[in-house]
């Protein structure tokens, strides 16, 4: 399997070493492109948020490679030594990477446990990479079976049930710390998800003033629209600082916006009342000194980790199971995976076969004077149903050894016997570009293809010519329906397209190579 993943998450880094490299990361369509840029990677996916910062490349060559490449690229922009940088630093390859990306989009490995949150990050990932022309077959296929399982989980498993986050950890937050929200006033700085989503909650709790205040009034307004809330400008910081009673930052400012210089003017100015600042931001918005104020309660992602322990230790046992239904999911992956290394022979080898048949049956036809609309119809059947017999065994054979992982000494032999040209059976496994599309998906309007050997073979009728009803036993006249049934593609990896929710793509040949 050719991909690959390269990362850190707060499992693995503290704050400040992932603050440095998101700093290093903020313009991911550069980013994409620095990293397609490396020999042989193919394809990239660049997933960053508050807790993980994470890089999924797939290409031709050997997936350690491209880790190792991937690891050097990221030490190369983030300015850090290696001793500083790789102990923090996590790679899978192959399997291990899939199952990770699956655990990760199930909210497996979340800093809390079964949050719904991460899911929608990913997939927004997944656009700009689209979007970016950074996705390929491999990442595709993956990331389209990553959101499938997510949903699997949330639905299947009580993961989700009482959902929490890190906007649910400031309302606790600030109940243990003022007692009661009620009549608090609480100002956003910066119009982030995870900042709007605590103000729904805080709400909720009756405080009395919700007020955000960003760089745009604009942006500002826009959001303190949606909530009932007032608006601000960030030029107004300072002031706002002076009547809040809990500040929630989610900036995505590159420096901080809150020193101590300007936070202990603020206390001598509300007379040393309390003050709680959640800094879910990274980099922080924060300077890690006002921690030396008293009464000045600052939390930032990483303190709030304490805060979600109940949370962890409530959904422990749901985790058992999604992480069982992970195990599953990536066994059915593998599988399909490793059946689809043997299509092309498949397809060459059936090509190979029906073009004699066709050869031949002609040749016979040639021989019977006028032969009637029956007769032809009868010889090219047996031509066909006796390629269907003979190749049976060697094409149930093949797709075992490629469901086993050992395809490559039997297809090796079917090539060198039957002289096969693989290209041939390739051609039609060919794989398009996703469309970053958030509509519904344009049509795609293309000339007919020329006809198959089987095609050729089986009889044509008119339009007021009833359907012919095959023999009880007869061997379906089209090869790429005995191939997706030698295959049995859609019980080694079900596709329910309504599981993705992404954006629509140009539909593939369902037996195409991965």
């Amino acid at each position: 399997m050719k991909i690959a993943v390269v990362g850190l998450s707060h499992h693995t880094a503290p704050i400040a070493i992932r603050e440095q490299l998101a700093q290093h990361m903020r313009e991911v369509p550069e980013r994409l492109a620095d990293f397609r840029s490396m020999d042989e990677v193919q394809e990239v996916c660049i997933v960053s948020t508050c807790n993980r910062l994470e890089v999924y490349v797939a290409g031709a060559g050997d997936v350690t490679y491209l880790a190792r490449r991937v690891r050097a690229h990221l030490r190369s922009i983030s300015g850090l030594a290696s001793a500083e940088l790789d102990p923090h630093l996590y790679e899978h390859v192959g399997v291990a990477a899939l199952q990770h990306l699956f655990r990760v989009a199930s909210s497996l490995d979340s800093m809390v446990l079964g949050e719904p949150q991460i899911l929608g990050q990913i997939k927004d990932a997944f656009r700009v990479a689209v979007d970016e022309t950074s996705i390929g077959p491999h990442l595709l296929r993956s990331f389209e079976r990553a959101f499938m399982v997510a949903k699997r989980v949330r639905t299947e498993t009580g993961i989700g049930e009482n959902a929490i986050s890190m906007s649910f950890a400031a309302v606790e937050l600030g109940r243990q710390i003022f007692d009661s929200l009620v009549d608090k006033k609480v100002l956003l700085v910066g119009a982030g998800k995870m900042s709007t989503l605590a103000a729904r909650h805080l709400m909720a709790h009756g405080v009395s003033e919700v007020r955000v205040a960003s760089r745009s009034l604009a942006t500002a307004q826009r959001l303190a629209s949606e909530i009932g809330g007032l608006a601000s400008s960030l030029t107004d910081l300072p002031m706002l600082l002076g009547s809040a009673d809990i500040v929630i930052c989610s900036t995505a400012a590159p420096h901080h916006i809150i020193d101590k210089k300007m936070m202990a003017r603020v206390l001598r100015e509300r007379r040393y009342r309390s003050i709680l600042l959640v800094d879910m931001a990274v980099p922080r918005d924060v300077d890690p000194k006002v921690t030396e104020l008293d009464n000045v309660f600052v939390y930032d992602v990483d303190d709030l980790q304490t805060v979600l322990d109940d949370n962890r230790a409530t959904r422990a046992r749901e985790a058992k199971a999604a992480e069982d239904l992970i195990e599953q999911e990536v066994g059915a992956f593998e599988r399909w995976h490793k059946s689809q290394q043997v299509v092309p022979v498949i397809k060459a080898l059936r090509q190979f076969a029906l073009e004699i048949a066709l050869k031949e049956s002609e040749r016979t036809l040639a021989n019977v004077p006028s032969p009637d609309k029956k007769t032809i119809q009868t010889v090219r059947a047996m031509g066909q149903a006796i390629v269907n017999k003979l190749l049976h065994p060697a094409l149930a054979n093949l797709k075992a050894e490629g469901a086993r992982g050992d395809p490559e000494v039997l297809a090796d032999a079917l090539v060198r016997l039957f002289e096969l040209d693989l290209s041939r059976g390739e051609q039609d496994t060919e794989e398009g570009r996703p469309e970053a599309n958030t509509g519904e998906a344009n049509p795609v309007v293309e000339s007919p293809p020329e006809p198959t050997a089987s095609q050729r073979m089986a009889p044509q009728r008119t339009a007021s010519e009833p359907r012919l009803r095959p023999a009880l036993g007869a061997q379906p006249a089209d090869p790429g329906a005995s191939t997706e049934a030698a295959l049995d593609e859609d019980s080694l990896a079900p596709r329910d397209e309504g599981d993705l929710n992404v954006v629509p793509f140009r539909r593939r040949d369902s037996s195409s190579s991965f």
